[in-house]
């Protein structure tokens, strides 16, 4: 039987529910479950009055039956970590204040604008903007206006807004495993804003250089550049980037990952890497930028939790509303460690005191009611959709083109036969199709890098064309496979 989300606008009960990341340890599911919340409440990643998922759902995401969340429940629920009532849900008990984890110790679109304006634009960069929540976001905002203290209209606090803050802290701890208090968080206008703050003060800091994964954007790698820093390739494999080469790398005092999701090649870091990039910030000192552009679209499996879970005090988590809603919103944050606090909070009153307070109060509501979780699940359904059709069509009309990397994201690698990308690219551009090669987010300095040094791909955005141009955009694309 064929799964409902794939034939019918019907979403699965799973589609409107809130995300909350877990991770399941030991034997036994029903155990490994019970530990992994009591843990999050222990923690205080799931705060007092926070309503879990349904049973159902939760079931669902996990791939589990929904005896065993249901049993995990009611053993909490006894426990006293959990209560629960009818109509109201299952809810983290209003309990005493959990003890605090102790310190341990984009933006600018990821495209390549085209020399012609294109009939179809498989770009990589942006969402379907068509899909932005129009009624929703009106709705939020209206409600935000209308609670908005009068301070809100003030210069207010270079952080960004409380509100949009600990709704943040809340959300990123659930579904992205971040562990954040509101202090921590500093509100920017997007992923190149707060990449430039960092730059800013790396070099205060007399860092020299920051490594850069041998595939990522070249604007970010100038922006590093000009701000001073040298930018030595970390190699990506299909493991993503050997972070165990970083010992090797003289002077480096920082590094730039999107661990969650390599951009471009779509790869996962491996969990032994993941550890090593920390290791090696622990002995050194050093910091890991943490790029989260994506990290809530994953089609086969929950996803991975964020990389700054690990370590929040070596780690420095950036998100933005870019991917999940629209780049327009010009809305990012960073979660720091609580060193960093005062010196980026001086760097950003130097360049941008602050970011637009309505559209932070907008925000803060549209995740405190649900309406964020809604679209972001929504849109999962959307995009994976997308993705199959996308699959499916090369499977038929272009066998020799094999979609690589995991089914995650807004794009899809597809690797092409030696010597052959950049004459696609060139066919492409006569069907009034924009696409981009992977060879134009190559490192400069990079010898060889991800899997074959002859290997040709293109990345393509399967997600930003409107419904109304998907089809045709998809039969152009499959028109110039080789």
């Amino acid at each position: 039987m064929t799964d409902s989300w794939a034939t019918s606008e019907a979403a699965p009960p799973s589609a409107f529910g809130a995300d909350l990341h877990l991770e399941l340890h030991g034997s036994g599911l029903r155990a490994g479950l019970t530990d992994a919340l009591r843990e999050a409440v222990r923690t205080g990643r799931l705060v007092p009055g926070t309503r879990l998922p349904s049973s159902r759902s939760l079931a669902t995401d996990l791939g589990v039956a929904r005896n065993t969340v249901a049993d995990a429940y009611a053993e909490l629920v006894a426990e006293g970590w959990l209560t629960a009532q009818q109509g109201s849900g299952t809810r983290v008990a209003r309990r005493a204040e959990p003890r605090r984890v102790a310190p341990a110790a984009p933006a600018v679109p990821r495209t390549r604008p085209a020399r012609h304006r294109p009939t179809y634009a498989l770009l990589p960069g942006s969402p379907d903007l068509a899909e932005f929540p129009r009624t929703q976001w009106l709705t939020a905002a209206r409600r935000a206006l209308t609670a908005a203290p009068h301070d809100a209209f003030g210069y207010g606090d270079t952080l960004g807004r409380i509100e949009l803050r600990t709704a943040l802290a809340g959300y990123l701890a659930r579904a992205r495993g971040v562990y954040a208090e509101p202090d921590r968080v500093v509100i920017c206008s997007g992923f190149h804003h707060g990449l430039t703050l960092m730059a800013q003060v790396l070099r205060a800091r007399r860092v020299r250089a920051v490594a850069v994964e041998s595939y990522g954007l070249d604007i970010y790698r100038d922006l590093l550049t000009g701000a001073g820093l040298r930018i030595p390739p970390l190699y990506v494999d299909e493991y993503g980037a050997r972070t165990e080469d970083l010992a090797r790398l003289r002077g480096v005092g920082a590094v730039l990952m999107t661990p969650a999701h390599q951009y471009p090649t779509g790869v996962a870091l491996r969990p032994d890497r993941r550890a090593a990039a920390v290791d090696w910030a622990r002995a050194t000192g050093g910091l890991i930028l943490e790029d989260d552009y994506d990290g809530e679209f994953r089609y086969d499996r929950q996803p991975v939790g964020a990389l700054q879970g690990l370590d929040p005090e070596r780690v420095v988590y950036f998100g933005t509303a870019s991917k999940s809603l629209a780049p327009g919103l010009r809305l990012g944050w960073m979660v720091l460690p609580e060193e960093l606090v005062p010196e980026i909070v001086a760097a950003k009153g130097h360049t941008d005191y602050m970011s637009s307070a309505l559209e932070q109060l907008t925000l803060a509501e549209f995740i405190a009611s649900g309406a964020y979780d809604r679209h972001v699940r929504s849109m999962r359904l959307r995009y994976r959709r997308r993705r199959d059709q996308l699959v499916a069509a090369l499977a038929r009309r272009a066998p020799g083109v094999h979609v690589t990397g995991m089914a995650a994201g807004l794009q899809a690698v597809l690797e092409l036969p030696r010597g052959t990308e950049d004459s696609v690219v060139e066919a492409a551009a006569r069907q009034g199709l924009a696409v981009s090669g992977m060879t134009q987010f190559r490192h400069e300095a990079a010898d060889s890098g991800w899997r074959l040094p002859e290997q040709d791909a293109l990345v393509v955005n399967y997600a930003a064309p409107s419904d109304s141009a998907w089809t045709g955009a998809l039969d152009a694309l499959c028109r110039v496979m080789p």
